[in-house]
């Protein structure tokens, strides 16, 4: 199993919400470089392309929906201590994480900013921070992700991101960021040749998380809406997993996009995802910590989505005539900011306690 997520033990308590996050053992075999996706408003679907030529799709969604498209780690076997050198000290008494990749292993990401410029692997894992867009909070020990409505968007998205990018190579660049190979990984159901080829079979990407503010002015069917996690194909994406507050909303809903091959299918799993929706009385709050969990197994795909003091909310997608058998994949994670209008300070943002992913 190739598992990328923080290193070391760690132990957030926030609104009465603990996490214990256990360290992971990275692989020896992962590798990753670049590509970004997005989506504009709209009905037509997009590719968004990196600076390397990598391309990635994303989707809109008209009056009724929205446009939108929404990454984690492998490593060398063993642990770094990435937290040595720090002056301040957590609650177990040992240093505290003062950089984004001292939280999270960043080893197999790269981070696509705002203004559409990239921070790749290698940058990244050596501590890369942005005190506006990318940086550690030192009052919530989490890694904040922020991007305003108006900026840059990558070629062929209509919207800007502070978002990671898997990146199974890990800084390999002999590794080519798109295709079968040892960057990017591919569904079990694939064929035995493409399973051989490429840096994972299988995934899942899971994650620890507040988001802390939305968008409150623009265009009704974009305002309030961010991604917040992604599996990505070459063109479509398998999910696209949204958090949506409505302005005069205290209570937010999460609903995903499964781009299927002829179409769109969408799935509401707390609230509802229309333009005029009612407040879900089992919405999620701003600043009210959650967790994702997005896992393919075959042609199966499972979302979850876990809270303190809650059942989980779990929803099952069969994957069989989507069309991705033999397609190559990547996670994302971040914020994908899905409204390009309103003023010019609103923005996105959302704190990340914990990234793991793993590809057994």
């Amino acid at each position: 199993m190739v598992t990328w997520g923080s290193t070391g033990r760690h132990l957030f308590v926030l609104a009465g919400f603990a996490f214990a996050l256990a360290c992971a053992t990275p692989g020896d075999d992962a590798a990753a470089d670049e590509a970004d996706a997005g989506h504009g408003a709209g009905d037509t679907s997009h590719s968004d392309e990196g600076s390397d030529g990598s391309s990635e799709t994303s989707a809109s969604e008209s009056e009724s929906g929205e446009s939108e498209t929404g990454g984690s780690s492998t490593d060398e076997a063993g642990e770094t201590d990435t937290d040595a050198g720090s002056d301040t000290d957590d609650d177990d008494g040992g240093p505290q994480p003062q950089l984004p990749s001292e939280l999270l292993d960043l080893t197999a990401w790269k981070l696509t900013l705002p203004d559409a410029s990239e921070v790749k692997e290698l940058e990244l894992a050596a501590g890369f921070e942005s005190p506006s867009e990318f940086y550690l909070d030192e009052d919530t020990g989490a890694v904040v992700f922020r991007c305003p409505n108006h900026s840059r968007s990558t070629q062929n998205s209509s919207y800007s991101r502070t978002e990671l990018r898997e990146m199974l190579r890990a800084g390999n660049t002999d590794i080519p960021t798109q295709g079968v190979n040892a960057n990017n990984w591919v569904f079990s159901s694939s064929s035995p040749e493409n399973q051989a080829a490429a840096g994972g079979v299988d995934g899942t990407s899971s994650a620890t998380l507040t988001v802390d503010h939305v968008s409150t002015t623009g265009a009704s069917n974009e305002v309030g809406r961010v991604i917040v996690g992604q599996i990505h194909a070459p063109e479509d994406e398998p999910i696209r997993l949204y958090y949506r507050l409505l302005p005069g909303h205290a209570r937010g809903s999460i609903y995903f996009a499964h781009e299927a091959q002829g179409g769109e299918q969408w799935y509401e799993m707390i609230g509802s995802r229309d333009d005029d929706a009612e407040e879900p009385d089992d919405g999620i709050e701003l600043g009210e910590p959650w967790a994702y969990r997005i896992e393919v197994e075959g042609d199966e795909l499972r979302v979850t989505i876990e809270r303190e003091g809650k059942d989980d909310v779990v929803e099952l997608v069969s994957m069989a005539d989507s069309g991705f058998a033999d397609q190559w994949m990547y996670f994302k994670a971040g914020v994908y900011n899905q409204n390009n209008g309103g003023d010019e300070d609103d923005y996105v943002q959302a704190s990340f306690y914990s990234l793991v992913h793993t590809h057994p």
